[in-house]
């Protein structure tokens, strides 16, 4: 055991414990149907940052139309995008399609079973490699994501931010040393469905847990105070105003620059012309379509406004609509009709604009 870590009973029973409260109360999950391991992968890649309610309708839509490593490396970029749009964190799509074609290329289409190689894929990182490899493999990997730091965390009386180097090392170690070897794939998950389902972050479930007598933080009366709360970044409010301009025939324009604004926000996909708003919007809208698409605007007509968040920055979408006689034809622009808008790629700050023309017009 690493230094510092210590459970109150010894490791076989505590694992003979867990493993046994996992497959009793696993919860069925789509991904868990299957030991492909690309199916895996899809899923875990999806669950980062994201929360499983809200991957589950696109996991299965994503996999009905890409059913494998092949098909997805082979598809259209602007297609795999069209089927993750609204999940957010666009670079994960596209570095799944990267590794897909590398996969192809060099491991016949399968994902590989060595650590190194799956860690040379794009956006494979020692979390996701372990957790495929276990998964689908059975390798006796490890996994540490944040439910199961805050579970070792817990069970040795770790405190401070867990996410400082030397304890995220202690995590990794104790993890290690707690793996089942030789039921590694249940082992994980169930470390990942405690952390989920009864060591929470805010209301932990103690009475409920499997594995209570082996946690010192519940012996030491620490729960609450473990892990200790991380620093955040303070939070920026921005202001994006968008001009949504429509033509006689109901077309509208979406462009691929990102403009005077954070390029996070429409995650380089089609957005509506936009601009980060110093301090009066419809002046600053105005000045960014003349600069940009050499257009001059009678009028901006001032539609609901709404709100959208991405990470640290809570931003206000101030959406304007503009009726114009014809739309300017410029490089990387598109030109389509605004009920169309579901058949291409984009983010959900851009559905949230469209949205607020629909209901005007």
């Amino acid at each position: 055991m690493p230094k510092q870590f210590t459970l109150l009973t010894r490791p076989p029973d505590f694992q003979r414990r867990l493993l046994a409260w996992f497959r009793r109360h696993r919860r069925e999950l789509p991904w868990r149907s299957s030991r492909d391991p690309y199916r895996i992968w899809v899923a875990e890649v999806m669950l980062q940052q994201t929360r499983i309610a809200a991957v589950i309708p696109y996991y299965g839509r994503f996999l009905a139309r890409f059913p494998t490593v092949a098909s997805l490396a082979s598809a259209r970029p602007q297609e795999v995008l069209k089927f993750w749009s609204g999940l957010g964190y666009y670079s994960r799509a596209r570095n799944l399609q990267s590794a897909a074609k590398r996969i192809v290329a060099g491991h016949h289409g399968t994902f590989p079973r060595e650590l190194e190689a799956a860690l040379a894929l794009p956006g494979i990182g020692r979390y996701t490699a372990a957790a495929v490899l276990s998964i689908a493999y059975d390798a006796p990997l490890s996994v540490l994501d944040g439910n199961v730091a805050r579970v070792l965390a817990r069970l040795g009386a770790i405190r401070g931010d867990l996410r400082a180097r030397a304890r995220w090392q202690q995590l990794e170690a104790a993890a290690d040393a707690l793996l089942a070897r030789r039921a590694a794939a249940d082992w994980n998950q169930a470390l990942m469905e405690l952390g989920e389902s009864i060591c929470t972050p805010q209301i932990p479930r103690c009475r409920e847990c499997p594995v209570s007598r082996s946690c010192r933080a519940y012996a030491l009366q620490l729960v609450h105070k473990i892990p200790a709360p991380r620093k955040k970044r303070a939070p920026i409010k921005i202001q994006i105003a968008a001009a949504i301009l429509r033509d006689p025939r109901g077309r509208t324009l979406l462009v691929k620059d990102p403009g005077a604004h954070d390029r996070v926000l429409f995650s380089g996909m089609w957005q509506f012309p936009a601009v980060e708003v110093k301090s009066d919007a419809t002046l600053e809208l105005a000045e960014h379509l003349r600069a940009t698409l050499g257009i001059r605007l009678p009028s901006l007509e001032p539609l609901a406004a709404a709100r959208h968040a991405v990470t640290f920055r809570n931003i206000t979408l101030l959406p304007f609509l503009a009726r114009v006689p014809r739309l300017p034809k410029r490089a990387r622009t598109r030109i389509l009709s605004l009920s169309a808008l579901g058949s291409i790629p984009v983010s959900n700050a851009t559905r949230k604009i469209a949205a607020a023309v629909r209901i005007e017009i």
